[in-house]
């Protein structure tokens, strides 16, 4: 005859081992590793220094917010110098479907933006991104990719302002920019509408390849009271590249204003421009928003709140100049 067990006898009988099971299954959960998200990283530029020192930037900045590479995360970084290296790399990354991919500046972006609709896209340094198509507005980007833009025609504005208060004999000014930077175009348009409010021609001078630099300044100098203005790409912005454009700007005696206070740092005359570590460091707030399951077209587009301005007063006194004080006080760094 069957014998027949209730349940508070059976929890009873098997107390003991109903105990050890629940504490062994807690035991099991917790040891269970953390799922691991994929990062994808397209930076267009080659991997050096400074760009390396921007990339660390974004990925303390997500150790901040609990994302560790080797625990909870894997991040698959690519370096794309030219844009058919980027569109490959873009078509890899994508391959590898990753939770979300973390790119800049424009040439990048847009070779990434070839290659996927859906899978979600954080930039930083895109200068245009409504005119580029990268996003529909600033407000409702409404598709996979947001970011934090640069405010380019307030910056090129305040570079010009501070280029004349600088050298006010000043009547010719070039624009400096890579042929590869993709936003070239309407950099030169902000320039042209620009140029009247300053009293200046604006002169346009476009470089395809680093050994074009000298002969830049060669033309520009051919006329006296000229100044140039460097807004930085992904070219100009390389040590090496750097290191040549100071120089030749001291050879001629020319006064320029730069974007990146690096330049101030190694001898150029001025910088204004954004802190691009601050862009990095933002983004990595947007890639965690992501990741915890927001959506990028619900995240508006940013621009930078923080911008650095310096003065090399010593190369300022090479080139014969005198810097009003109103711009030595307002200044966040000057260089003796």
């Amino acid at each position: 005859m069957p014998v027949i067990i209730g349940r508070r006898q059976l929890i009873a009988a098997l107390g003991g081992a109903a105990t050890i099971s629940f504490a062994w299954l807690l035991t099991a959960r917790a040891q269970q590793p953390e799922r691991v998200r994929r990062i994808g990283v397209l930076i267009g530029s080659e991997d050096h220094a400074d760009a390396r020192n921007l990339l660390a930037q974004f990925q303390q900045a997500l150790e901040q917010l609990g994302w560790v590479y080797g625990r909870n995360i894997q991040m698959d970084i690519r370096w794309g110098s030219d844009q058919e290296r980027r569109i490959a790399y873009a078509r890899e990354l994508v391959r590898l479907a990753p939770d979300v991919i973390f790119s800049g500046p424009s040439n990048a972006v847009l070779a990434l933006q070839g290659q996927t609709r859906t899978i979600p896209i954080v930039f930083v340094r895109v200068s245009d991104p409504i005119g580029q198509g990268v996003v529909e507005s600033l407000a409702c980007p409404n598709g996979n990719i947001t970011g934090f833009s640069n405010p380019d025609f307030p910056l090129l504005g305040k570079q010009l302002q501070i280029l004349k208060d600088i050298a006010p004999s000043l009547t010719r000014i070039g624009l400096m920019i890579a042929t590869v930077n993709a936003a070239s175009t309407h950099w030169y348009r902000l320039f042209d509408s620009l140029a009247p409010s300053v009293g200046i021609t604006p002169v346009a001078i476009p470089i395809h390849e680093v050994v074009e630099i000298e002969r830049a300044f060669e033309s520009l100098s051919r006329e006296p009271n000229s100044g140039l203005v460097v807004p930085g790409d992904t070219l100009l912005d390389a040590p090496p590249v750097r290191a040549l454009t100071i120089r030749f700007a001291a050879s001629r005696r020319m006064p320029v204003v730069y974007s990146r206070r690096e330049y101030v740092a190694e001898g150029g005359l001025v910088c204004y421009g954004i802190e691009p570590e601050d862009l990095f460091r933002e983004a990595a707030s947007y890639v965690d928003r992501i990741l915890k399951g927001e959506r990028p077209s619900a995240l508006p587009v940013q621009q930078p709140t923080k911008y650095e301005f310096a003065i090399n007063l010593k190369t300022a006194r090479a080139l014969g100049l005198s810097v009003p004080m109103a711009l030595l006080a307002s200044a966040d760094e000057v260089i003796e």
